[in-house]
């Protein structure tokens, strides 16, 4: 999923393999949430409100990397 309309995330990229979660957030900085189910990959794309659903079902149940240095 390329951007997002949201105030809190940019961007949600999804790695099926590792059932790896990318978010950048509208600070630009990229994060890194690790073994999260597609469904709930798929129920944050669907949100309504990403922030909202960020902070209610990924932030501080999944262990995670970041901020993430990315080369353009």
């Amino acid at each position: 999923m390329p951007h997002v309309q949201s105030e809190a995330v940019a961007q949600i990229e999804y790695d099926a393999p590792s059932r790896t979660l990318f978010v950048r957030f509208t600070s630009g900085e990229w994060y890194s949430y690790f073994d999260v189910p597609p469904r709930v990959r798929e129920a944050f794309e669907a949100a309504e409100s990403k922030g909202r659903f960020f902070q209610e079902h990924i932030r501080d149940r999944y262990a995670y990397q970041g901020p993430l240095e990315v080369s353009a």
